[in-house]
């Protein structure tokens, strides 16, 4: 066995650090954490919970010091102990955060955490958006056990899967069953956030009743509102559906919401574009059928590794159908040469985004009309 390196950090087995910008899985954890760290015997005097949100500087100063006093009181009926410093706002890029008092107070906790802790005694500390970039952070991350709980980023490829794990882990606990169409079509309704997936799936699982546990395309459509992530999926279909006014009124809601044109670009416009070019290819050249989603799947599985390498798939490395299939049913709205066109003038927005002072609320009003308007017949005939 190597001998460690004189500089290299052992992590403390009794200081725990979870964190992230995924409010619900933070809290559960650390929940869940405490729970099991709290001596069985010691009852609610086993655990000391320190309230995290801080009003300003001066508060956070205060919250450290109850959290170092609260580590340095022996337990009431004596053994272990835990301190629970949670729902931590003061790591945050904030007024607050960036507070030279709250900085020394932390460097205090920090320096007294160093020194080492009893054996039996524990420190939780739960934080939601702590900025990576701090002293403190980069520290305590070294010296605790760290868990990192972060919303799936929905602008890069396979996020949908990572949100299948969740819901599926979830609905399991719940003796819930989803078909495969409608597993897909709650993840691009009910978005990447554990807190609005837990939501719906309790309001299914009351719709359902005890006799019927297994979920359809239909409860789903039924039940689940859209979310973020289903705003920009609807994007996607009124484009699919070649329908200017409703795209044009998702864009504007999107954008006012203060969604990132680029973002905007990239996550919705591109890949149903893309999607619809491939459908469109899948249809011509594969004879992928159209009437039935288990069907269309079983076709896209039957096909070789050499004819599916270029078709999107989910991070697990399964291909992704459901968008495909969606996107199969409204290909017929297009040629294939104003699917290519639409790519084409895709390439050139995000060229005058980011390389322009255009307000991109024009570049992308004028993307989508280009895209959806309807092709010169030369251009038709061409894409025949």
């Amino acid at each position: 066995m190597p001998a460690k390196r004189k500089d290299e950090i052992v992590k403390a087995t009794n200081l725990h650090f979870l964190y992230g910008n995924d409010e619900a899985q933070v809290k559960e954890a650390a929940i869940k954490l405490a729970r099991q760290l709290s001596p069985a015997d010691a009852g609610d005097f086993g655990t000391e919970i320190v309230d995290g949100l801080a009003e300003n500087s001066e508060h956070a100063s205060r919250l450290c010091g109850q959290a170092m006093e609260g580590l340095q009181t022996l337990p009431l009926f004596g053994g272990g102990k835990v301190v629970w410093l949670r729902n931590v706002n003061f790591l945050a890029d904030t007024v607050t955060g960036r507070a030279q008092s709250t900085l020394d107070a932390l460097d205090s906790l920090l320096s007294f955490l160093e020194q080492g802790l009893p054996g039996d005694v524990h420190f939780i500390l739960s934080a939601l958006l702590p900025d990576k970039r701090r002293s403190f952070f980069q520290r305590f991350d070294k010296m605790a056990q760290s868990q990192s709980f972060d919303v799936p980023d929905t602008s890069q490829r396979g996020w949908e899967a990572q949100v299948e794990a969740i819901i599926i882990d979830r609905a399991r606990a719940l003796n819930v069953v989803f078909d495969p169409e409608a597993l897909e079509l709650f993840v691009m309704l009910a978005g990447e956030r554990t807190q609005q997936i837990m939501s719906e799936l309790e309001k299914l699982d009351l719709y359902l009743g005890p006799e019927r546990r297994r979920v359809s395309v239909q409860d789903v459509r039924t039940l689940v509102p859209l979310s973020r992530a289903g705003v920009i999926f609807e994007l996607g279909n009124a484009l699919g559906r070649r329908d200017p006014r409703r795209a044009l009124s998702l864009l504007e809601a999107l954008l006012n919401q203060g969604e990132a044109a680029v973002a905007l670009l990239l996550a919705a416009i591109v890949p149903k574009m893309r999607n619809l070019l491939l459908a469109r290819d899948l249809i011509e050249r594969q004879r992928a059928p159209l009437h039935s989603y288990a069907q269309f799947q079983a076709a896209l599985e039957r096909l070789s590794v050499e004819e599916t390498a270029h078709l999107p798939r989910k991070k697990d490395g399964g291909l992704s159908v459901y968008p495909l299939f969606l996107a199969a049913q409204e290909s017929r709205q297009f040629t294939e040469a104003e699917l290519r066109h639409g790519l084409q003038a895709c390439l050139r927005a995000n060229h005058r985004l980011v390389g322009s002072s255009l307000d991109p609320r024009v570049v992308l009003s004028q993307l989508l009309i280009e895209i959806l308007a309807r092709a010169p017949r030369s251009l038709a005939a061409a894409g025949r």
